[in-house]
């Protein structure tokens, strides 16, 4: 796999490094390499809060861009359960809290299979999210809590008032 160097960089929360490549002209900060991953990206993956901060600080990086997995930073950060950097990207008008992956996973989806209660809790304080939404296999937020046993994601769901009860 082919990967710019910014990427690397951005990859293994080398801060110092990226912000030497973001002041060149000839970098594209949101360059994807072969397989579709960008600097962003890979550095949400890996929970690298100072590089996320420093990408989603630039106009010309989107901060809903997926790859070729159709996966993108919020999703990846709420997967591996990385609070700092879904704090970062909530906290943008331009990022979709909903958005689902090829096979209808969406960031809310993916935090409850994990259980990561402190992710959970920041995608279930928005107004804008859906609490409902399945994945391709009508796997829902709540079905998906029980039949991983997260006790503590299934109190915040069932403490919502919208959020359907019924499991299939």
């Amino acid at each position: 796999m082919s990967q710019t160097p910014l990427a690397w960089a951005a990859e293994n929360g080398h801060e110092e490094v990226v912000r030497v490549l973001l002041s060149r002209d000839d970098i594209d900060p949101d360059k994807p390499g072969e397989d579709g991953d960008t600097p962003l990206l890979l550095a949400a993956w890996n929970g690298h809060e100072g590089v996320v901060k420093m990408l989603l600080g630039r106009d010309d990086v989107n901060p809903d861009k997926w790859d070729q997995c159709s996966q993108t930073p919020l999703f990846l950060a709420a997967y591996k359960g990385h609070g700092g950097i879904v704090k970062m990207l909530l906290g943008r008008g331009d990022v979709n809290p909903n958005k689902p992956n090829e096979d209808g996973e969406t960031p809310l989806l993916e935090a409850v299979w994990n259980g990561h209660e402190e992710v959970v809790e920041m995608l279930l304080g928005r107004d804008d999210i859906n609490p409902n939404q399945s994945n391709n296999d009508g796997e829902t937020p709540l079905l998906r809590a029980i039949r991983k046993g997260h006790e503590g994601v299934v109190k915040m769901l069932l403490g919502r008032e919208d959020v359907n009860q019924q499991i299939r």
